[in-house]
């Protein structure tokens, strides 16, 4: 199988050591083996890994796992992965599905990049989540930025026919960028009827960083893009 290429070989996240509460802590080091998948060089299996054939979500850079949670909690006819770097956000989350008996959520904790070009076949994901990516509004910093063509096209690649790519950010430089690196993916449509923006998706939970943004004025983006095809 060849694999999309993705030349860039600059991340688009920086690991930060941030504060992991003793709640997280025991998270990890508890949970980790019930909820969270190794990464490897090899394609998963997502009915063996969930137990059954169902839709699957992909959220791409979960943060405190909010969304994700509230998702497998409102959806236990669907499935969902989660990938997040930052091991604060991963405690966080498991002890949200465990608390709540949880059962169709899977994390991994690794470079998305990489488990979207090993881990996850094409087409076998029906739904993508990308909410509120880092900007890196220094324009030195652009070249970080996930939102890139060949990113752009792998993550589109994984996409089952009918599949929806959604993205929301409230940096409007990055929306503008968002919308003409994906306008011109082949093999996506744009869902917004004038080719734009959509209106804010009702499955998508307020992130605490798009609850800051309305505090200080800030308006949101979303895009939504469907893989075409049989």
């Amino acid at each position: 199988m060849t694999e999309p290429e993705h030349p860039r070989p600059i991340r688009s996240f920086v690991t930060r050591a941030g504060r992991i509460t003793a709640a997280q802590q025991r998270a990890l080091q508890e949970l980790w083996p019930k909820y969270c998948v190794e990464f490897a060089q090899a394609p998963l299996a997502l009915p063996r890994l969930f137990g059954r054939v169902a839709p699957v979500t992909l959220e791409i850079g979960f943060g405190n796992g909010d969304n994700l949670a509230q998702l497998s909690r409102s959806y236990p006819a669907r499935d969902f992965l989660g990938v997040e770097v930052h091991r604060a956000g991963v405690g966080r989350l498991m002890l949200a599905l465990e608390n709540e008996g949880l059962g169709n959520a899977r994390i991994i904790c690794h470079d998305a990049v990489e488990v979207l070009t090993w881990q996850l076949t094409p087409g076998c994901l029906d739904e993508i989540l990308i909410l509120f990516p880092d900007p890196w509004p220094k324009k030195r910093h652009h070249k970080r930025r996930l939102l890139q063509a060949p990113f752009a096209q792998l993550a589109a690649s994984r996409l089952a026919p009918g599949g929806i790519l959604r993205l929301a950010t409230d940096w409007q430089p990055y929306a503008q960028e968002m919308l003409e690196v994906l306008n011109a993916v082949p093999g996506i449509e744009n869902l917004a009827a004038g080719g734009g923006y959509v209106p804010r998706h009702e499955e998508r939970a307020p992130t605490r960083f798009e609850r800051r943004g309305e505090r200080l004025g800030h308006e949101v983006w979303d895009l939504a893009f469907r893989r075409q095809g049989a």
